[in-house]
């Protein structure tokens, strides 16, 4: 089991990994061609919104309700049963989602007001964030349906087509702003197209895979329909609970709006570089481990699932905390050598630089939160993670009013960060005490272990990094030959660490 949980995750990562560098290409390319500004402020704003509702609607409360009942179905039903499960859920969804993008379209002012209230006091970047607002909501169309595909080609145990249909988002809005944007009379307008287009690729991209699986939906409504209706219960209560990250991180942008312009490009730049081993690994693991452990409480395999459990958490952990470490230390040079070029300067960097220490605190637990909701989801418990998260969102929200005035921008995302390890450590001490998660497992040695291995990175850093001053000095192909002398030397030092202390990977494989 772990040889297929291993491979499935290599697979997701890899694509994912492809999507993300990409994704860097593209926000240099737009941190050049348009800086830190009230326009682009404007945009990303119009972007947060659909993608917001996407996480709510498509990869979060959906599919985290949707693929453990579509697992049960492809385990104890015929073929014909879940092809006629999957016609009636995609028509229901389509339908729901064609009626919030309308809704969005036509609300627009009203959703710019709700989410970044500041804007109300300079008109024009309240119009433009309007305008493009209306252009990027039918995003949560495509982008649903897109996410719907995903999950059914997991449940194949396909992955790799799922994880690479973000490239595509990537390779439109480049095109966007690269060769579209000088044609309009407002560049940034281009942007907000680029994701229009993005999304409807992105859906395209997947028939082909359904077609091979022959699952291709037949879009019929049928609310009554059993597995719809148990699939619509477990998602309302999904809707608030897996997606409270992304409701504290959508916090930080209405609070941002009264700050100075340039601070909502900040928190995006650096949730951006945050979000990368988040993306690559935290999501990645979480993805593949959810039909896995759905599979094993669907034939009442308590111990394999407990299992599964532990393995997801002790290999996100393995990535986050030294990724944490390493973007905290050495966060200056990463960002000088993706966006410091063009309108994006020296002093965008270094605000960058302080949301990005606030974000990176909080990436070891943003990654486990999801393996533990995943360890609630999988067991159709959709009640306990909904009251954790509203928790730790009171948690978000009081911080950010404590800590707004004296850190500004990184405030906010230091507020997400701590609300982010309540969350984690309440799910984790909910999952010990219902002995899901096995407390003796050898959690003392495996984070002694951690530790001291990740403290020979640091070590390492501290002695080969540059100052801060030489890095901004540094033409680009310099900045990139020494970051990646930087970044490869401290993972090949950080696993020869793993190792010197005595940690094998076949203990993970153990599991």
């Amino acid at each position: 089991m772990s040889r297929a949980l291993l491979k499935s995750t290599s697979i997701f990562s890899s694509m994912t990994f492809l999507s993300r560098t990409l994704g860097f290409v593209r926000d240099m390319i737009v941190a050049h061609i348009f800086g830190a500004t009230g326009t682009t402020d404007a945009f990303f704003v119009a972007f947060k919104i659909p993608n917001f509702m996407r996480r709510l609607f498509a990869e979060g409360a959906f599919s985290q309700a949707f693929v453990p009942v579509l697992s049960e179905y492809k385990m104890q039903k015929s073929p014909e049963e879940m092809k006629q499960f999957i016609n009636h859920i995609s028509g229901t969804l389509g339908l729901i989602v064609l009626v919030v993008s309308i809704i969005g379209i036509i609300a627009a002012p009203w959703f710019v007001m709700l989410f970044s209230p500041g804007f109300a006091h300079d008109g024009s970047r309240y119009e433009l964030t309007t305008y493009m607002l209306r252009i990027t909501f039918p995003y949560i169309f495509f982008i649903s349906l897109t996410a719907f595909a995903g999950s059914v080609l997991n449940t194949q145990n396909h992955f790799a087509g799922p994880a690479f249909t973000p490239v595509l988002l990537n390779v439109c809005m480049i095109i966007a702003a690269v060769w579209v944007a000088p044609h309009f009379a407002q560049p940034i307008v281009a942007l907000a197209w680029g994701v229009f287009f993005a999304g409807l690729v992105q859906m395209l991209f997947q028939w082909p895979f359904l077609w091979h699986f022959k699952l291709v939906p037949g879009f019929k409504w049928l609310w009554r329909d059993p597995g719809v209706q148990r699939v619509m219960k477990l998602m309302l209560p999904a809707l608030f609970g897996v997606s409270v990250g992304q409701i504290g991180l959508l916090m930080d942008t209405m609070f941002a709006s009264f700050l100075p312009a340039g601070s909502i490009s900040w928190l995006y730049n650096s949730e951006r570089v945050m979000t990368f081993p988040l993306g690559v690994f935290g999501v990645a693991i979480a993805t593949v481990v959810l039909p896995h452990l759905s599979k094993k409480h669907a034939t009442k395999s308590t111990e394999e699932y407990s299992k599964i459990l532990v393995w997801g958490i002790q290999c996100v952990f393995l990535v986050g905390v030294p990724a944490a470490v390493l973007l905290i230390y050495s966060g200056v040079p990463i960002l000088t050598s993706l966006i410091n070029y063009g309108k994006f300067t020296q002093f965008d960097v270094l605000m960058t630089q302080q949301a990005l220490v606030a974000y990176s605190i909080g990436i070891p637990f943003m990654m486990v939160v999801k393996i533990l909701a995943a360890g609630f989801y999988a067991r159709q418990n959709i009640k306990t993670p909904v009251k954790i998260g509203i928790i730790a969102l009171v948690v978000n929200i009081a911080l950010n009013f404590l800590l707004i005035h004296s850190l500004k921008h990184a405030g906010l995302a230091l507020a997400s960060s701590l609300a982010t390890i309540v969350n984690t450590t309440l799910l984790a001490w909910l999952l010990l005490r219902s002995k899901i998660l096995p407390s003796k497992s050898g959690w003392g040695k495996f984070f002694l272990r951690l530790t001291l291995a990740t403290g020979v990175m640091l070590g390492f850093l501290w002695l080969l990094q540059a100052q801060n001053s030489e890095w901004f000095a540094w033409h680009w192909q310099a900045r990139f030959m020494h970051l990646s002398i930087l970044l490869v030397g401290a993972g090949i030092i950080y696993f020869i660490g793993l190792w010197a202390v005595g940690f094998r990977w076949r203990e993970l494989k153990a599991h």
